[in-house]
């Protein structure tokens, strides 16, 4: 420990969470399409940090004197409350990617009839929602990244909106297709965005409540898009670094910046603890949706995002299904498969909210254990920092849990069981699944506080490809097994690949070493590279 604090020390006020070497921002691994970026290296830290380096002052004999300790600058300028404003506004948008995906579930029995056509084509819609779903966040996700949160969020919700009033007057199968497409390409990008909102604001000490927090909102109408537009300011670091920077453009500022910047223009020199910087303006690129692929091919997050990817095929062959299983053996109408959709919302609902406090505790818990401080408001170097056992500790009853109840659903339909014991199965299989799905989330996030977004993008084009799959083959696996057995193949699946979470707690810590290692060679080389040319 001595160590690490020497280091940090070291460091000064420019090191804090968001600039680790073991977690590099995935623009070290992008093609050269941004290498044009690399002589603002030097400003770039600070504008990340969005404060003035504090210069010691060594004259007048003042070297026999010991120097101050320096100050780690705040993670967030943002306080709770703000904190809170800004992810509940997240919680709302970030809901519409579930809302458009399973309201439309308990309806395609219907559909089907209404438009003439087989179920068969009509669970196509649904995997070709989820393959759209998958491919958006790599474009959003890197738009966030670079150009910000706000226009990433602003351009998804006209897509969205585009799409619903569509949706809303079409009447044929062609027309419901694309714009089903459409509809996933504005919604699929929410999530990813709102992951890369909580990385902006919150530290790894206090993520988990947060992310739970954020992911449990709800909201329904085009009406948010002008909410947005309007109240929710901009956080992604690199625009506006810990929130002290202005953003540039008309769609980087909401009227509760504008309002804090005339604050703090009145306050100027009023004992602030940090200088903040000018805004700078930013070079416009174009989203490179290929950064995303980078992040699967590194060891851990491939591990993560596979294993992620399965839980998550899992959860959706049960939610895909439950309306054909239920019309075809309960004999329910549309109004009755959609009020039982409620257990498993639910479930989902709870697990999100109660996993978020569980996972800042078992942070807190393996922090102290190690030697840690729990360190809310500037953050915690992680470098040497067990994360992915922090993350992990609790996944592992819930595995096991949620993989019993997935096989339990399947014999409850099987035998016809009372209807009551289907939906008890589906709200155990939400509740445990889905707090795996989370811890899991919250992991990759803590890999990449640089890039959230994209390596959210990561996740999401794993989950969604691989859960399209899962929709496609559960039907012809019904019809060749029987439910019973086609959803016990599907709970062995996740018990039998549990121990990748093994995999990721032993040699996660070393492969993100090597990767830091490997990414720091890499950018001394251009940067000697670029000495050699000037």
């Amino acid at each position: 420990m001595a160590d690490t604090q020497t280091d940090q020390a070291d460091s000064g006020p420019a090191k804090n969470e968001r600039s680790h070497a073991s977690f590099p921002d995935v623009e070290d691994e992008a093609s050269d399409r941004t290498s044009d970026r690399a002589s603002d290296n030097a400003s770039e830290t600070i504008v990340q940090e969005g404060v003035l380096a504090k210069i010691p002052n060594v004259a007048n004999g003042s070297d026999n004197k010991p120097p101050e300790p320096e100050v780690q600058p705040l993670y967030s300028i943002y306080t709770s409350r703000q904190k809170g404003y800004i992810v509940f506004m997240s919680a709302l948008g970030g809901f519409f990617s579930p809302l458009s995906a399973n309201t439309y579930l308990p309806a395609t029995p219907s559909l089907a009839s209404y438009l003439g056509v087989s179920p068969s084509l009509i669970n196509l819609t649904v995997t070709a929602f989820l393959l759209f779903q998958g491919l958006a966040p790599s474009i959003y996700g890197d738009l966030a990244d670079f150009a910000g949160r706000r226009p990433a969020y602003l351009l998804s919700f006209v897509v969205y909106v585009a799409a619903n009033i569509g949706l809303a007057t079409q009447s044929s199968y062609a027309a419901l297709f694309v714009l089903r497409c459409l509809q996933s390409s504005g919604s699929g990008g929410l999530y990813a965005l709102n992951s890369g909102v909580i990385a902006d604001i919150a530290t790894s000490a206090e993520r988990g409540k947060y992310m739970g927090a954020a992911q449990s909102g709800i909201m329904c109408g085009g009406v948010y898009l002008i909410v947005y537009a309007i109240f929710v300011p901009e956080t992604s670091r690199n625009v506006v670094g810990n929130g002290s920077i202005p953003p540039q453009g008309v769609l980087g500022q909401s009227l509760l910046q504008k309002w804090q910047a005339r604050r703090a223009a009145q306050e100027q020199g009023g004992g602030k603890a940090y200088e903040t910087l000018s805004g700078e303006s930013r070079k416009f690129r174009f989203p490179n949706p290929l950064k995303a692929l980078l992040i699967l091919g590194e060891k851990d997050c491939a591990v993560i995002l596979f294993y992620n990817a399965i839980i998550y095929a899992a959860w959706y062959t049960v939610t895909a299904n439950l309306s054909n299983l239920l019309s075809t053996q309960y004999g329910l109408d549309a109004l009755q498969i959609g009020l039982c959709y409620i257990p498993f919302g639910a479930g989902a609902a709870i697990s999100i909210m109660v996993n978020g406090y569980i996972q800042d505790r078992s942070y807190a818990k393996v922090a102290r254990a190690n030697g840690f401080p729990v360190e809310k408001k500037r953050g915690t170097d992680l470098t040497h920092f067990p994360i992915e056992k922090a993350r992990m500790a609790s996944v592992w009853p819930l595995i096991y849990v949620g993989a019993a109840a997935t096989i339990g659903f399947g014999w409850a339909i099987d035998r016809h069981a009372h209807l009551a014991v289907p939906l008890v199965m589906t709200f155990l299989m939400a509740l445990w699944l889905t707090a795996v799905y989370n811890s899991m989330n919250i992991l990759l996030v803590d890999l990449y506080p640089n890039s959230p977004s994209t390596a959210s993008a990561a996740n999401n084009l794993a989950r969604c490809t691989m859960a399209a799959g899962g929709s496609a083959v559960i039907e012809p696996m019904i019809q060749a097994m029987g439910v019973g057995w086609a959803y016990t193949f599907v709970g062995l699946l996740i018990a039998a690949l549990s121990p990748m979470i093994v995999v990721v707690v032993r040699y996660g810590p070393g492969w993100r070493r090597e990767r830091a290692v490997r990414l720091q060679k890499r950018k001394e080389a251009k940067e000697q590279a670029k000495k050699q040319e000037c």
